[in-house]
């Protein structure tokens, strides 16, 4: 089922999305007393849905343990969010001061993130830039759309790591300098080269050419929110070869 399976009944949105089993676990990258940095599946919430039977998700995992594969972090607090569908690191609060000092950072946008993307099509130029206003989009939800009149601005950076063939494909990273919903998904939309799986924005072969939407955290740069020292958490990508 579309992630854009909706009902818009009375101006009340209702998202009838509920997931399927994810089988990929939360892989963990570093560990100390005060914070995780993971990898997660693509395919897993970050924090459990409204709808109940929505309840997997990182936050659930971490708090309770993943059998055979993590312990439980009973005090787990997560400052940021990947989408359903994109994986790749997270930094993890492991008490409340780290987590709340980590959520300030993301806050101020003092925390930057790298991605990785597989794109249709080659992208024209090995460097750019999109600044494409994003808005909500009220009637397809859960969707944003660009819209220079009520949109936020919003940019993001992006480099051209290699040019494919059979289907023409590009991989890129990006380097989002603004943090709205959806944004990388839409400006690759926006660009005419949507991100491959991507079941939200995309054009009539895209979706069709990934079982999964290859949209990957690679990099984080914080403050490690105790010691207070620049901290570089990475995770390889799963579809950059």
């Amino acid at each position: 089922m579309s992630r854009a399976d909706t009902e818009n009944q009375n101006h009340t949105i209702v998202d009838n999305f509920v997931a399927p089993v994810c089988e990929g676990f939360i892989e963990i990258l570093y560990q100390d007393d005060d914070i995780l940095l993971i990898n997660k599946p693509s395919g897993l919430f970050s924090l459990s849905g409204k709808n109940p039977l929505n309840w997997d998700s990182v936050h659930y995992r971490l708090v309770n343990g993943q059998e055979g594969k993590t312990p439980a972090f009973p005090e787990a607090m997560l400052p940021h969010r990947l989408d359903f569908g994109t994986s790749g690191i997270m930094v993890v609060g492991l008490h409340a001061s780290a987590g709340q000092h980590l959520n300030k950072q993301f806050q101020a946008r003092t925390i930057q993130k790298r991605y990785i993307a597989m794109l249709e099509g080659w992208v024209t130029d090995d460097h750019g830039q999109v600044t494409a206003p994003i808005a909500k989009d009220k009637v397809l939800f859960p969707c944003v759309k660009i819209c220079p009149i009520t949109g936020k601005a919003s940019t993001s950076e992006y480099s051209v790591l290699q040019r494919f063939e059979h289907p023409r494909r590009s991989l890129v990273q990006y380097t989002p300098l603004t943090g709205r919903t959806h944004q990388l998904r839409i400006h690759s939309q926006h660009m005419g080269h949507p991100i491959l799986g991507c079941d939200l924005y995309n054009s009539e072969s895209s979706e069709q050419l990934a079982d999964r939407l290859q949209l990957h955290a690679s990099d984080l740069f914080f403050e490690h929110p105790i010691r207070h020292e620049p901290f570089h958490g990475e995770c390889p990508c799963p579809f950059s070869v």
